[in-house]
């Protein structure tokens, strides 16, 4: 099914929990509400208001807009219940976390006002009844949730579905965090919070529905490309949106892209957008299948486009190969001044991958007719003082060999956590590489259990 997509890179709620509980505009009586109810949300609060003659409205509101009460569902412009005279007056309410009498207005406001004939005559103090509707997502929390401790809650919108990874403290409020996120942002439908252990060879990750629908099949809008995959059954983090921009400005008409991991196609597809020659591969059969699907669903010319699903070794030894002996033997032409780009998205563990570049290719003639420009794209969680160090360190001791001269950049992608960096290590793939010898090789890492970190 189509589903409208709103993308939300990252949110997050950072709550430390004091006094500032005791603000007026912040519901009461519910601490450690652990199921939604509501009709607890009533609170009666004495706001300030101004008393406006309808011809004037224009002329004052540009005045006192900065002193208005904004709470969801909440005009602070309205009638006036009870009639003035014979004119018409509207009822302007002002925060009252900002303004409880009239010398709270500026003096540069006050005298403007004046200038229309408005006085603290028409200031006063009225009764309003908050309900839940007028509650944010945030207030609600900051309400709920126990005082006096610091919560972060980092949430990703995957088109309709919010995406959560509760710490162990708030486990016991999810069903209620849950139902409130569906009720106040508008393009949630489903709420699912997310195990930590990656349990199975493709990466997903446990998930439990919190609040919703279970409907995990989505639609995301990315890079001027539509994607649409099941999220319970493939790995999309909406937090790589900028990093998939970055890579994707590297490429040129005519290059050709390895996309070794390359799950549903956010590098893939764009890719084959700008009319480069794509090799996209992934080990899941579901990602493979929906790469297939986006590549349709966005009309990518078939023939810059080939998918795989293999495992990252089988695929660096023989396709890839394949293409690098074909160039050298000529049966594979590039455009003048084309390059080769490999991605590696797997950050637990692409680099143990890299050792399968040592050797490749064993035919000492072809080292002589390889002229090709290969720049290598290698992801990896970098954990300690100085990430960037440990990055280098982690490629060439996977690689097998030094190849530090070789390394063009390394780029702190995003914080994970504390002193755990995602980074990008970005080589060039040389015919020393290549032909040089290769050791024996492992078990393919991907066949291993990843069980360190949830993220891409």
């Amino acid at each position: 099914m189509d589903v409208t997509i709103i993308r939300k890179l990252f949110q997050i709620l950072r709550i430390k929990m004091s006094s500032s509980s005791n603000s007026l505009l912040v519901p009461i009586g519910v601490r450690g509400m652990k199921r939604l109810d509501r009709e607890k949300f009533l609170r009666n609060i004495k706001v300030p208001v101004l008393k406006v003659p309808d011809e004037k409205l224009s002329k004052i509101i540009s005045i006192c807009r900065p002193y208005f009460l904004k709470l969801q569902n909440f005009k602070p412009v309205q009638n006036l219940l009870v009639k003035q005279s014979e004119n018409l007056y509207k009822c302007l309410y002002f925060d009252p976390e900002k303004i409880t009498k009239w010398h709270n207005i500026s003096e540069d406001d006050r005298k403007n006002l004046y200038k229309y004939d408005i006085d603290e005559k028409h200031f006063d103090l009225q009764e309003i009844q908050l309900t839940y509707d007028n509650f944010k997502h945030e207030t609600i929390f900051k309400a709920v949730l126990p005082e006096n401790e610091e919560i972060v809650t980092g949430f990703s919108q995957i088109g309709h579905i919010i995406h959560l990874n509760l710490r162990d403290h708030l486990l016991e409020y999810r069903s209620l965090v849950g139902e409130v996120l569906v009720d106040k942002i508008k393009t949630c439908r489903t709420v699912v919070n997310k195990s930590n252990i990656i349990d199975n060879t493709y990466r997903n990750f446990n998930m439990e529905v919190i609040a919703g629908d279970e409907d995990f099949l989505v639609t995301v809008k990315e890079n001027m490309c539509n994607f649409q995959f099941d999220f319970s059954k493939v790995y999309w983090n909406p937090r790589l949106c900028k990093e998939h921009e970055r890579i994707l400005k590297f490429l040129t008409p005519g290059d050709v892209l390895f996309d070794i991991f390359c799950g549903v196609g956010p590098f893939a597809i764009p890719a084959a957008k700008q009319k480069c020659n794509v090799f996209a591969n992934d080990l899941n059969p579901e990602s493979y299948k929906w790469l297939n699907h986006n590549a349709k669903h966005n009309k990518i010319n078939m023939n810059l486009f080939k998918s795989y699903n293999m495992d990252g070794k089988d695929f660096i030894c023989t396709t890839f190969k394949a293409f690098i002996i074909d160039y050298c033997n000529g049966k594979e032409k590039l455009n003048t001044g084309a390059k080769i780009h490999i991605t590696m998205n797997l950050p637990a563990l692409a680099v143990e991958f890299l050792k399968y570049f040592k050797g490749l290719i064993k035919d000492k003639e072809l080292k002589n007719k390889y002229d090709c420009d290969i720049s290598v794209y290698v992801y990896c969680f970098a954990v300690g003082e100085d990430p960037f160090t440990v990055a280098k360190q982690m490629v060439n001791d996977n690689i097998g060999t030094d190849i530090s001269s070789n390394i063009i950049d390394v780029f702190d992608v995003r914080n994970v956590s504390p002193k755990k960096q995602m980074m990008r290590v970005t080589f060039k793939l040389t015919k020393e590489i290549i032909f040089d010898d290769n050791s024996e090789s492992d078990e393919p890492p991907c066949k291993k259990q990843c069980t360190n970190d949830t993220d891409k």
